[in-house]
């Protein structure tokens, strides 16, 4: 007995140190670009071109990239613009979501499970193949481009699909229907037992939607670049553009520029980390 217990105890360090050794080599091997990224950040361009993955270069480390970066690419005002298409469509998403997914559940009507299941089904539909007919209707009918306006609009809806499905599963789950009845007993009306009992339940849901959608209208390139044609109106990843010339490319102030933009979004993920670990894991166990 103690023979085998030694052996099997050997066989599970042997196997438990492979599986953090191939974890750590993956994790290094994920890595690697944004390192790359970061490093050649601080070079000179010609140390970028002759370069790009030396630690030593011949003309030093400068910060001379980020102050060419935050200049031209209007830092703060993109920066601005970002921050408020990104609150502002985070936002209804989150309300208009929950409040869609709380009547889908909860309705035991033919209406709400058809909706459902179209709202369901919208997500296999990509974005590119509505792309062209999007930007015609609005750009050339409606005329309703190159406004704030119309791209929080388009985020709210392209994100409603996945947000309502994510929060219907959590609530059919997670939450039971005594909670909202004692709730009537009290005297709640159906929105206040909502905002007061319900809502507060999906706070681990809600902080992975957030971080999801946050990250999703943060990033986004393609959208925005069909909506928004004025240079002041540019998120911070339209304003990286503004670096790529015709024939020739500062790939220093890219790369600083690059990390400008992705950084808000990384210290957003650090501060709700730990909201984001307890949904998942939350929503793995409900289910």
């Amino acid at each position: 007995m103690a023979r085998g217990s030694k052996v099997g105890g050997m066989k599970k360090r042997v196997l438990d140190t492979t599986g953090f050794l191939a974890v750590t080599i993956l994790f290094v091997l994920y890595m690697i670009p944004f390192i790359l990224v970061l490093l050649n950040s601080f070079k000179y361009k010609r140390d970028i071109i002759t370069n790009p993955f030396s630690l030593i270069t011949k003309k030093g480390y400068t910060l001379e990239n980020y102050a060419k970066a935050f200049d031209k690419m209007d830092f703060l005002k993109a920066f601005g613009n970002s921050l408020l298409i990104t609150g502002i469509s985070t936002l209804l998403v989150v309300i208009l979501a929950s409040m869609a997914a709380y009547y889908f559940t909860r309705a035991k009507d033919g209406f709400s499970k058809v909706f459902f299941a179209l709202m369901s089904a919208s997500m296999i539909i990509p974005f590119q193949a509505i792309m062209i007919p999007l930007v015609s209707i609005y750009g050339a009918q409606l005329q309703v481009l190159n406004h704030r306006a119309t791209l929080i609009f388009m985020h709210t809806g392209f994100a409603m699909s996945m947000s309502v499905f994510i929060y219907q599963g959590f609530i059919k789950s997670g939450i039971p229907i005594s909670l909202e009845e004692a709730a009537y007993l009290d005297g709640c009306s159906k929105l206040q037992t909502f905002f007061k009992v319900v809502f507060p339940l999906l706070k681990p849901t809600t902080a992975t939607l957030v971080i999801l959608n946050v990250l999703a209208f943060w990033n986004d390139y393609l959208l925005p670049s069909l909506v928004l044609g004025k240079k002041n109106l540019y998120t911070l990843p339209l304003s990286t553009y503004l670096f790529y010339g015709t024939y020739s490319a500062d790939y220093g102030v890219i790369m600083a520029a690059l990390v400008l933009t992705v950084a808000p979004i990384l210290v957003l993920y650090l501060l709700l980390q730990k909201q984001i670990i307890d949904g998942v894991v939350a929503g793995a166990v409900k289910s």
